[in-house]
């Protein structure tokens, strides 16, 4: 009876996995047909500083497959962004029947609010960081070496590489609020813990900031503050989850 009650809840899971598979797919396939509008909208925050300067410029590719390859990899970040709340959606679904109601809810909310937060982290990105950030790189360009200019040939694969690693970077860390949440749930911290290491987890911001942001002022301070508002309302919400 055991057996077959657990071959039952792997058959579930299989049929789960398969939808999410087939999703990923359609997603996919979709995503290869708009990968010039999607590779065009992530460059655009550095095509804008190009017309701002009155600038015209190119990306080039080097190797016969890269642009295609290219084009691959942005089909497959767009299907996976649209695939993960559906992913974990269908995790929720299989493990609910083996919850309480409360935490039935409070799974909902973790579902809810992750992709929220990790979208507030690549709008940061996208529409603050990333000019800064090009703007710096860009100041390099010179004319003063023996006549020969210092000009930006951007890659098309760098800059997706690069793109995409900042977006990603910051739409993890601003899951902080969930993690330590999480973690006061199952009460591996405590609210005293982290308001007694307050000043400890802003250097620690700092320091991340740099490690994820370009060597400039303006782009570490841009993601240390909201990270540090982060910690701060983790504080208040893990406060309001001890209490209760």
């Amino acid at each position: 009876m055991k057996k077959g009650r657990i071959n039952e809840h792997f058959d579930e899971l299989r049929k789960r996995l398969y939808v999410v598979v087939a999703f990923f797919f359609v997603c996919f396939g979709i995503s290869y047909f708009f990968s010039s509008q999607l590779y065009a909208f992530l460059v655009e925050p550095l095509a804008n500083i190009f017309a701002a300067e009155g600038l015209s410029r190119r990306l080039i590719f080097t190797d016969l497959t890269e642009a295609f390859v290219t084009h691959i990899k942005v089909a497959i970040y767009a299907a996976l962004c649209v695939t993960t709340p559906l992913l974990t959606f269908q995790i929720y679904r299989f493990i609910a029947p083996g919850l309480f109601k409360r935490e039935r809810r409070v799974a909902l909310q973790y579902m809810l609010f992750s992709p929220i937060l990790f979208c507030l982290g690549a709008m940061l990105v996208y529409f603050y960081i990333m000019p800064l950030a090009w703007a710096f790189f860009l100041s390099f360009e010179t004319n003063l070496a023996s006549n020969l200019p210092l000009v930006l040939e951007a890659k098309v694969s760098d800059y997706l590489n690069l793109s995409l690693s900042l977006i990603f970077a910051f739409g993890i860390t601003f899951q902080l609020p969930l993690v330590l949440t999480l973690l006061a749930r199952v009460k591996l911290i405590s609210v005293d813990a982290l308001r007694k290491y307050r000043r400890h987890a802003i250097v620690i911001n700092f320091i991340v900031a740099a490690i994820l942001t370009p060597p400039d002022v303006l782009s570490q301070i841009a993601l240390a503050i909201p990270l540090i508002l982060l910690y701060e309302i983790s504080i208040l919400l893990c406060a309001k989850i001890q209490k209760v």
